[in-house]
């Protein structure tokens, strides 16, 4: 079982399928070792509430890999410039399409990370989307007073010194794992129905196949290779093909899942737990 901090950490990001209100339940479940692996870190809320000696940070979005590099290597100088973008004056529609602009037109690391968080902060819902060319296409949200998180940073930047964070695809996440490390994975959520916009779904680089090849990764990390592995995802029928030789936790989770964002509904999520016990 993963010794959780404390006090519970919030990730400094908005994250769609953030894992903040689950760490009680993942801790529970995730084992001792000497590295925690999250080949979809996501905002890290499994990261900045566990207590590994060490870390590797994955994920496929090169924008977030390069800000948690940031924040890792210059927290100070990081905090105090992005500071700068919270206040009235780019609180607005305007100023917000402008810095988003300059974002998708800048190849500068250090410029993207800042207005990466600016975006992350002030648009909608916390949504993190690309166009068909690779722009931010999210639009602004009309937040009264977006919340700079100044604490969150400088905690994830004071935890980020056990860490190593990497832009690859998941399976690479894989092949570095050793035994005596602890693997995590929360991918995209696969559709709760058949009739979910399941081509928007897919779009974003994450499909059935891909789904059904990270549950055989975790199968052989864990029964060949002795590496325990903890995946989460929605609680669907291919969900439960998927991980039929993994030890299952049921959940049922509040989510916003109407358009509107106005109702809270609980959803069935599973914890699909494979085991370093080789299966014979």
């Amino acid at each position: 079982m993963s010794q959780p901090s404390a006090k519970k950490n919030r990730a400094f990001l908005k994250w769609a399928g953030g894992k903040y209100s689950l760490v009680e339940s993942i801790n529970k479940l995730l084992p001792p070792g000497d590295k925690l692996i999250e080949p979809f870190v996501g905002a890290g809320s499994v990261f900045l509430n566990s207590n590994y000696d060490k870390y590797l940070l994955n994920d496929i979005n090169q924008d977030l890999i390069n800000l948690y590099q940031v924040v890792k290597r210059r927290p100070k100088t990081f905090i105090a410039d992005a500071r700068q973008l919270f206040t009235p004056l780019q609180n607005n529609a305007d100023a917000f399409y402008a810095l988003r602009r300059e974002f998708n037109l800048s190849t500068d690391t250090y410029t993207r990370s800042l207005l990466f968080l600016y975006l992350n902060r002030h648009g909608y819902n916390g949504l993190c989307r690309y166009n068909g060319s690779g722009q931010f296409n999210v639009p602004f949200g009309k937040y009264k007073k977006p919340y700079f998180p100044e604490a969150e940073l400088e905690f994830f930047a004071e935890k980020a010194k056990r860490a190593t964070f990497t832009c690859q695809p998941f399976q690479n996440s894989f092949r570095r794992a050793r035994k005596g490390q602890v693997m995590y994975c929360d991918p995209p959520y696969l559709p709760l129905t058949v009739s979910a916009n399941f081509t928007s779904y897919a779009s974003g680089g994450f499909s059935f196949t891909e789904q059904g090849i990270l549950a055989q990764k975790a199968e052989q990390a864990a029964f060949k290779r002795g590496i325990p592995v903890l995946i989460s995802n929605h609680d669907t029928e291919h969900a439960r093909l998927f991980y039929k030789r993994a030890e299952l936790t049921e959940l049922m989770v509040h989510r916003y899942i109407s358009q509107n964002g106005s109702t809270r509904n609980k959803v069935a999520e599973l914890l699909a737990y494979y085991p370093a016990n080789p299966i014979t």
